[in-house]
């Protein structure tokens, strides 16, 4: 079985989200998606909605039969990409594993805790997101992984880490940030639901 994990904060969910789980699922031949709500970015100073809310949402956006929207992390106790992901191998041995990423997070993936142990632990999809592809092709990983890089995902799952392709889809411009800078997101009024 080969399974995409698609992490985030998604603070809120939207149909940014759908369209990239969608995508990946149809082009890489994923088994399921995984989206793993974070209890929080180390990275961001900013603290999240409360996860109940955060679930919800994403429950709600998220509705197909081969995706689980799931609180992992925070069962797990982990705060990190690459502390999930050991802890999954460990606990699934059978199961193939695929980092799913938006191209947006590739562009700063350099700063993230043990990212080149990420690489080197699981394939890696990066999907196109909206103003974001030539910087994440010039991105500190994507030029130390070049070598690494399949000019297409189809197998991706299959692949021996490291290993990663850059998809290019149609784009979604939806944004997390932008439907909470519009107050949105904590009236109860984000994104719409995606089927």
């Amino acid at each position: 079985m080969v399974i995409g994990l698609l992490g985030g904060s998604f603070d809120p969910a939207h149909e940014g989200h759908v369209h990239i789980t969608r995508e990946a699922m149809k082009r890489l031949g994923l088994d399921q998606v995984w989206w793993l709500v974070s209890p929080g970015n180390p990275l961001k100073a900013r603290q999240p909605a409360p996860m109940a809310a955060r679930l919800a949402m994403a429950r709600g956006v998220m509705r197909h039969p081969r995706v689980v929207v799931t609180d992992l992390e925070a069962r797990l106790g982990t705060r990190f990409t690459h502390e999930t992901l050991v802890r999954l191998q460990a606990l699934y041995p059978g199961v193939r594993f695929v980092w799913l990423m938006g191209a947006d997070n590739l562009v700063q993936f350099h700063r993230w805790d043990r990212w080149q142990d990420i690489l080197a632990r699981v394939p890696v999809a990066v999907l196109a997101r909206p103003g974001a592809g030539v910087k994440a092709r010039l991105s500190r990983a994507a030029q130390a992984f070049r070598s690494k890089q399949l000019d297409r995902g189809e197998w991706l799952g299959t692949r021996r880490p490291p290993v990663w392709a850059f998809l290019n889809l149609p784009m979604n411009g939806a944004s997390s940030s932008a439907i909470r800078a519009r107050g949105a997101w904590r009236s109860g009024e984000a994104g719409g639901a995606g089927t």
